[in-house]
């Protein structure tokens, strides 16, 4: 395919530019395959006389094609008999470029030979309109130029199925030009996603909407030139529309939201965010035209108000994914609605960000209404407290995934509590940057334990002591990952409880930041769980020494990621670890490690066998020729340095 056609380079269409120079050479330019050219020899001219060369030289013009207009142009080029030869003559010029991706696939007129080639030529457009090629334009390339090279050349690939704008070129940047060009040559095109670029409006969508009626999924994000128009002529021509994905369009409303409503019946993934024209007219069409196919919905800083939540409490029959985020005109009263109008029984997923609606009573009518929903994030929510977790909790019957973020009301009582009524339902437990927990254990011997969870992640939580991790021990016998970064507060006293009282085998366990944690929990880590332990992050733990990387390095067969980053570990310790007689390490990080020297790069160069990642950054006491010379001994090793 020429080099035009697949538009990978920086090379730009102009005469002298590289693609140019190179087009003699190209095999593409030939008129069919396999064909014998006979060059006559040349011979050397005999000279009798003396050349004189003089001023009135004129040399004589050769005919050309480009004398044509580009009406004749035009008719020739739509007679092309293929997807190769439209190709080739788009290698010739940026005009006659221009002039094939402006033919429709319907002007084509095929000029066949024989019975063979229209038999070829049947299956080529067959192949055409599967829509197998993705293709992505990004910065300085998305251009007008290289979405016309798309249309021309795609074709005989598979078909172009999927396109991605990202960003545009600031001097040539992407225009209706361009998209117009896809809408006529790409008819295959199932998937079409433009993001930050102004200089396509309602034209070049609405092109889009004339040329690819198999549309099935749009997203649009900062496309000011885009409006409400744009958006009718892809409800009135692609039925087949699936996902609708509209963020920061400012001139996009309620009219092409309701638009869509209409004619799109088949929407299954609506997400809108950051547009300032859209309001319950328009949210509430989508929701309740779709009712049967939606199963995504996100609805982030939209003006939206309790009565478009009353439509997805009621609608919202098939909804399994839902996202609220920053939506600042719904009360109380709308997530209340929501919950009780028992229309989402088929939620799955739940998340809520910054909607100050929420409150412990529509907590409360949300696990009522939703008894199927597995997962819960509630994300600077600052008006839940422990009575909304808790009721919730108790009310609903499948919940399997907690995360709980910045709800500063929150306090180790409720997140307690909440473990205990889920008993054995609950697997995944998050908190982060909860201010609202403090390291108190009165009155919690009452509570149950909670077998099913696995997965335990509690970052950043400042009053997250020894007390409360020693309590999460008790109740939590079944974990496998543990996260406990950024808890400065936790000691050995707390984390040992959680390793003894543990009787499923820890995995994964995450301790960077724990500046309290000694040698003597991660060596009891190591003798306990080393068995089944595969990841361990002791990044930042400063009083970490070498004691407990041979304690890694005898108990701990199966550990494939190891961070000692910022560890007071030395060369001691790297030789211990790198000595072990079975090590399944693979990824190795000791950033900031200052006592650690060449002498390590020796034994770190035995580890060729397994180690395919080594960070050694900021480890000032290793000189640039030991790791040159561990460079070329761990060839097949990704090394940081």
């Amino acid at each position: 395919m020429p080099t035009l056609v697949n538009y990978f380079g920086d090379d730009e269409f102009f005469p002298g530019g590289s693609s140019y120079a190179n087009l003699m050479d190209s095999s593409l330019l030939s008129l069919r395959p396999h064909v014998d050219v006979y060059y006559p020899p040349r011979k050397r001219s005999r000279i009798s006389a003396p050349f004189v060369f003089r001023e009135e030289f004129v040399q004589q013009k050769q005919p050309s094609i480009e004398v044509l207009p580009d009406e004749c142009l035009f008719e020739i080029f739509r007679r092309l008999p293929g997807s190769q030869e439209k190709s080739s003559c788009a290698c010739v010029s940026k005009k006659w470029l221009m002039l094939l991706s402006s033919i429709r696939s319907e002007e084509s007129i095929p000029v066949y030979n024989n019975s063979e080639v229209i038999s070829e030529e049947a299956d080529n457009q067959e192949f055409e309109s599967d829509g197998y090629l993705t293709r992505c334009l990004e910065g300085k390339k998305a251009t007008d130029t290289r979405l016309a090279a798309i249309a021309v050349g795609n074709g005989s690939r598979g078909g172009l199925g999927k396109l991605l704008i990202r960003g545009s070129n600031t001097i040539r940047g992407v225009s209706d030009v361009g998209l117009s060009a896809i809408a006529r040559g790409c008819p295959s095109l199932r998937v079409l996603s433009i993001w930050n670029v102004s200089s396509i409006g309602d034209e070049g969508l609405t092109e889009i909407a004339n040329g690819c009626h198999m549309l099935e999924s749009l997203d649009l994000c900062q496309c000011p030139s885009i409006s409400d128009e744009g958006l009718f002529a892809i409800a009135n021509n692609c039925p087949n529309l699936t996902s609708l994905a509209i963020e920061s369009c400012s001139n996009i409303g309620n009219e092409g939201m309701q638009a869509i409503g209409r004619c799109c019946p088949k929407l299954q993934s609506i997400t809108i965010k950051d547009c300032p024209l859209v309001g319950d007219q328009g949210v509430s069409s989508l929701i309740s035209s779709s009712s049967h196919a939606l199963m995504k919905l996100k609805l982030q800083s939209v003006n939206i108000t309790d009565v478009t939540l009353a439509v997805i409490g009621h609608y919202g029959r098939g909804v399994a994914d839902l996202v609220l985020a920053g939506l600042q005109n719904v009360s109380e009263r709308g997530f209340w609605v929501m919950g009780n109008a028992q229309g989402l029984q088929k939620l799955n997923s739940f998340a809520i960000t910054s909607c100050r609606g929420v409150t412990d009573l529509a907590l409360e009518a949300v696990g009522k209404g939703c008894p199927n929903l597995k997962h819960l994030l509630l994300s600077r929510c600052s008006f839940i407290s422990d009575k909304g977790i808790v009721a919730f909790t108790k009310n609903s019957a499948s919940l399997e995934s907690l995360q709980l973020e910045e709800c500063n009301r929150i306090t180790q009582s409720g997140v307690l509590a909440a473990i205990s009524y889920c008993g054995l339902r609950l697997k995944a437990l998050s908190l982060v940057k909860c201010m609202g927990i403090k390291d108190i254990v009165s009155g919690l011997n009452h509570l149950s334990p909670c077998k099913s969870l696995r997965s335990l992640s509690i970052r950043d939580c400042p009053g997250f002591g020894s007390a409360s991790l020693a309590m999460v021990g008790k109740l939590c016998p079944q974990l496998q990952h543990i996260d406990l970064s950024g808890l400065c507060g936790v000691t050995d006293d707390g984390f040992m409880p959680v390793l003894e009282n543990n009787e499923a085998g820890l995995v994964k366990v995450n301790l960077s930041g724990c500046m309290n944690l000694t040698d003597d929990a991660v060596s009891s880590l190591a003798r306990l769980h080393g068995g089944s332990l595969q990841l361990l992050n002791l990044g930042g733990c400063a009083k970490i020494t070498d004691e407990s990387l041979g304690s890694i390095a005898v108990n701990c067969e199966l550990l494939q990621e190891l961070d000692v980053s910022k560890c007071a570990i030395t060369d001691f310790g790297v030789s211990a670890l790198c000595c072990a007689k079975q090590s399944s390490l693979e990824i190795f990080s000791m950033s900031g490690c200052s006592q650690v020297s060449d002498k390590s790069m020796v034994y770190l160069s035995n580890m060729s066998r397994t180690l395919v990642g080594l960070n050694i950054q900021h480890c000032n006491s290793i000189s640039s020729s030991a790791i040159e010379l561990l460079v070329e001994r761990l060839w097949r090793c990704d090394i940081l340095s």
